[in-house]
């Protein structure tokens, strides 16, 4: 599996991209980034977007997606997934005719570019050689994560914005996770506020490695706040987990 970070940051600064992560050019996993990291030719390979939650940070590229595809007028079509509260949220706030035009009816209601696909949590679907499951995660609105298996039974799960869970690693139970993807947004001193918004600190991430019940052999840390990166950075190496990084926009990563 290659995945390739569109984006990882927790804000939108200069020089940084907010979550996208692109498996194998077809496959999207959130939308923070998208138009902005993608040429065109690369979007026109893109058929699936899967959403963790529907804040703006996390879908704000696939507006400009969808009118992208459509000026281009060839036919294709972007399938959006993710549970029923997040699907219901992009689609009454979002393309709604108001703050943008409903794709899933334009060029006309049997053709438009955007198609909606509710998923049920814990249930698996397949899409290509993978095997995608998503697990409801701890956020201050509906989320979820996602458990992605190859045919070789290599899998990485992709946290987006979580705060701590212990239902999400025992619903994942005894599988190995090769590369775990998982956010830290704040220094430790602000522990208080990571758990009221439902994010992670570094000590916070060090008590959910903990209930995992296999090590994961690789973890990538996304969504760090830049104003508090530096800290960020001091506090996770502390941790001294030797197999833990910090990820970089543009950066690669091979399961």
């Amino acid at each position: 599996m290659k995945i390739r970070v569109l984006g990882c940051s927790g804000a939108e600064f200069p020089h940084h991209n907010t979550p996208g992560f692109l498996l194998d050019e077809e496959i999207l996993f959130d939308a923070g980034s998208l138009t902005n990291a993608l040429s065109e030719d690369e979007q026109w390979k893109l058929h699936t977007i899967f959403i963790t939650h529907a804040h703006l940070d996390h879908i704000k590229g696939i507006p400009f997606l969808a009118d992208n595809l459509i000026t281009r007028n060839k036919g294709h079509k972007v399938n959006v997934m993710s549970i029923p509260p997040v699907i219901k949220t992009i689609r009454e706030n979002l393309f709604n005719g108001n703050v943008w035009p409903d794709f899933t009816i334009l060029p006309d209601p049997c053709n438009g570019v955007l198609q909606y696909t509710r998923l049920r949590e814990g249930k698996p679907i397949t899409i290509r050689d993978y095997r995608i499951t998503p697990y409801r995660v701890n956020h201050s609105v509906p989320a979820t994560g996602y458990l992605v298996e190859d045919r070789h039974k290599k899998r990485f799960f992709y946290s987006g914005d979580t705060g701590p869970t212990e239902a999400t690693w025992r619903k994942i139970g005894n599988r190995q996770i090769h590369c775990l993807i998982i956010e830290v947004s704040f220094p430790d001193n602000m522990k208080d506020t990571a758990l009221m918004t439902g994010h992670l600190t570094a000590g916070l991430l060090k008590e959910e490695v903990s209930k995992i019940r296999l090590m994961p052999e690789r973890i990538y840390i996304t969504h760090t706040k830049p104003q508090y990166a530096k800290v960020i950075r001091k506090e996770l190496k502390n941790l001294k987990m030797k197999n833990m990084s910090i990820l970089r926009d543009g950066e690669i990563i091979r399961v």
